[in-house]
């Protein structure tokens, strides 16, 4: 019995997650294999499809409204962002154009979801480099925003928002009211979240550690915060608008910072968040009136969507997620496929690690914002003795093998 709990006590250790409870985000965790010689990291290697849900497959066996609900559930934190994605291209294939007001209110979920999740990020980096008080506060600040989320849509997560031709809910006037109200209270939170990234204990944790540079960042495809904070300037919202992006091109600035590591993420992030309320603000003021879906019926308006196939992308919080979508003509889809921003930031993960000391892995890897699950399980490859162990990202990150 003792040998027992003894194993048990080893396998809980193992299985802490750092960067958070187990994501209901990507198909599958990934396995990081790190190659160090003494305390530096040489090389690493990444593996995927330890948990393959076969969403894609799934949904090549439903019809269009229960794939929407399916893809709702590709990932928690991004839960508007994967239906907007798919419902867009179903939308292009099928002629269907939604009302300018339900485009406004996309917009305005999609900024709601994109600060939330930079939240529970900077939260989590906090707790990474020891700031548990940056990490209490930034939930904090995050629950105000998720309220929000649940008095409009009716869930803090699974937002299903999102309908062919438009969205399900319309936003009242005391609503507005109180949405515009909460961003005025929350600029000043955030303004004092923006000053804790020039904190002694974080800057000297973050800076020069997991540089991307960005000739790199450009071969490998980076995408989202991760590129922008390595120069590349680039976001969906604005070079390719979409949903009522188009018409607030000119309400927000595009961050772009060019030192590539992980302090110039977290800047990018912060700043992200306040660009991403002036967005809010923006779109409560100019929220035009009318409808906010088309008239036909959800039935009626699936089963005409003809055969056809379209590529649609969304700038997600992570980054430009992706989706191919062909339709068969008959209520089905004859092929999805998903390309997440973490999937397309897993190569230049591996960069990033090259050179790092062993106790910085744990802040390179958060620093990208990963959305995948049991990435706990890290095994060491000492490359002068030949000697492999497992150990966990909280051991990594004291300093100890």
């Amino acid at each position: 019995m003792a040998r027992e709990v003894r194993v048990m006590a080893r396998e809980r250790e193992l299985m802490k997650i750092p960067f958070g409870p187990v994501h209901p985000a990507v198909k599958e965790p990934v396995k990081l294999t790190l190659f160090v010689d003494g305390e530096e990291v040489v090389d690493a290697s990444i593996e995927l499809g330890y948990v393959h849900r076969g969403i894609e497959a799934l949904a090549e066996t439903r019809n269009l409204i229960q794939v929407l609900h399916l893809v709702e559930r590709v990932c928690g934190i991004c839960s508007h962002a994967h239906p907007l994605c798919f419902i867009q291209a179903i939308e292009n294939i099928g002629g269907v154009e939604p009302p300018e007001r339900a485009l406004y209110i996309r917009s305005l979920v999609a900024e709601l979801e994109r600060i939330q999740s930079h939240l529970m990020w900077l939260g989590v980096m906090g707790y990474q480099v020891g700031l548990v008080t940056l990490f209490m506060y930034a939930l904090r600040v995050r629950e105000e925003i998720l309220n929000l989320l649940e008095e409009f849509t009716g869930n803090r997560i699974i937002k299903e928002i999102n309908t062919i031709g438009g969205v399900r809910r319309d936003l009242g006037e005391r609503l507005i009211a109180k949405m515009k109200r909460t961003a005025r209270e929350l600029r000043r939170s955030l303004k004092l979240l923006a000053e804790a990234v020039y904190d002694k204990t974080l800057e000297s944790r973050m800076e020069g550690v997991g540089i991307l540079e960005r000739s790199d960042a450009v071969e490998l495809c980076a995408v989202g915060p991760v590129a922008r904070a390595s120069g590349v300037d680039f976001d969906v919202r604005r070079d390719d608008p979409y949903a009522a992006y188009g018409q607030l091109r000119g309400r927000f600035t595009v961050v772009v910072r060019r030192g590539g590591d992980a302090l110039d993420r977290t800047e990018v992030r912060i700043l992200e968040v306040l660009e991403s309320l002036e967005l809010v603000e923006a779109i409560l003021d100019e929220l035009p009136p009318g409808e906010v879906k088309v008239g036909k019926p959800l039935l009626r308006l699936a089963r005409e969507i003809p055969a056809g196939e379209d590529v649609s992308r969304v700038e997600a919080p992570r980054g430009e997620l992706l989706y191919y979508v062909k339709t068969d003509g008959k209520e089905f889809l004859h092929r999805l496929r998903i390309r997440t921003p973490t999937l397309a930031n897993l190569p230049a993960l591996r960069v990033m690690l090259r050179g790092s000391e062993l106790a910085d892995v744990p802040v390179i890897l958060s620093s990208i914002d990963p959305c995948i699950a049991c990435a706990e399980r890290v095994t060491l490859v000492d490359a002068r003795r030949g000697v492999c162990e497992s150990v966990s990202l909280g051991e990594l990150g004291r300093g100890g093998r």
